[in-house]
């Protein structure tokens, strides 16, 4: 079995206190993994941000960043384009500060285009100009456009391979709850489905884009046209299961880093860990 990392999507509903002394929080519960949540906006000073990667390595916790959520790189309002750009810019700069390794990305909507080949042709493009306008001292982090839970959204598994084949220093985020989600509940159901999924990554994108995977899981409520919400995973009558991820990962032997959306966070974190090696 590969390396496994968990952790929580911002800070954790138990810690009180400065985020930069997060990865020392998460050591001492027993995680390894930080989602740094810029999504109101990338409001991190460089000192900060530089404290924040120092803390991290200290502690052997490994750190991605989600950028804001008001992204939308395939609108047809080329302003809107333009500025969701610049949030992502600045999040590759606040990234790359802190050692960061991926910068999460919502990458937009179908809504005013022709198709959805349009969409993610627009998505593309969006993500080449960003690329060309980074300064070169930006090395480390990936963009990893993240499998989406709603219909209406850019992020099905296959448009997140192809934005990621054809965008430079791009691996996908694989959000197993949107992907449930956004298929009503008829996927993420079997530990064959899961394997299939990360084999179809691999092969499209190579061995790097599973080294690490970088994951999202929580439950989750759906309805037509997929997500509601997301649910602990202790709380009934929602999906999906996450041993049948776990077995998918213990089976491919990929490393993987899990990120807990859950509305308890790094209690789910811990919970998931738990389960996976074997011992709830």
């Amino acid at each position: 079995m590969g390396v496994i990392r968990f952790g929580p999507a911002g800070k954790p509903v138990e810690f009180k206190g400065d985020i930069v002394k997060v990865p020392e929080f998460l050591r001492s519960i027993g995680l390894d993994a930080l989602e740094y949540e810029a999504v109101r906006g990338v409001r991190i000073s460089e000192a900060k941000a530089r404290r924040l990667g120092e803390a991290a390595r200290e502690n052997g916790v490994i750190l991605s960043m989600h950028a804001p959520y008001y992204v939308n790189l395939s609108s047809p309002d080329d302003s809107v384009v333009e500025r969701s750009i610049k949030r992502l810019y600045d999040s590759m700069i606040a990234s790359e500060w802190m050692g960061s390794y991926a910068v999460v990305v919502h990458p937009g909507y179908y809504k005013g285009l022709k198709s959805r080949e349009e969409a993610v042709k627009r998505v593309i493009e969006a993500l080449n100009r960003l690329f060309e306008s980074l300064p070169s001292w930006v090395k480390t982090p990936w963009i990893a456009p993240e499998t989406m839970g709603k219909q209406s959204q850019v992020g099905s598994l296959e448009e997140t391979v192809e934005i990621c084949l054809n965008t430079p220093r791009c691996r996908p985020c694989v959000d197993w709850a949107h992907l449930y989600a956004r298929a009503e509940g008829r996927f993420v159901t079997s530990v064959d489905q899961v394997v299939k999924a990360i084999e179809y990554i691999e092969s499209n994108l190579g061995r790097e884009a599973v080294n690490p995977l970088h994951t999202h899981f929580s439950k989750i409520e759906y309805g037509k046209g997929g997500e509601r919400m997301h649910h602990t995973l202790q709380e009934e009558g929602y999906g999906p299961d996450w041993r049948i991820v776990c077995r998918a990962y213990r089976e491919t032997g990929i490393n993987a880093v899990v990120i807990s959306e859950s509305p308890i966070l790094e209690k789910d974190a811990l919970l998931m860990k738990s389960i996976c090696k074997g011992e709830a």
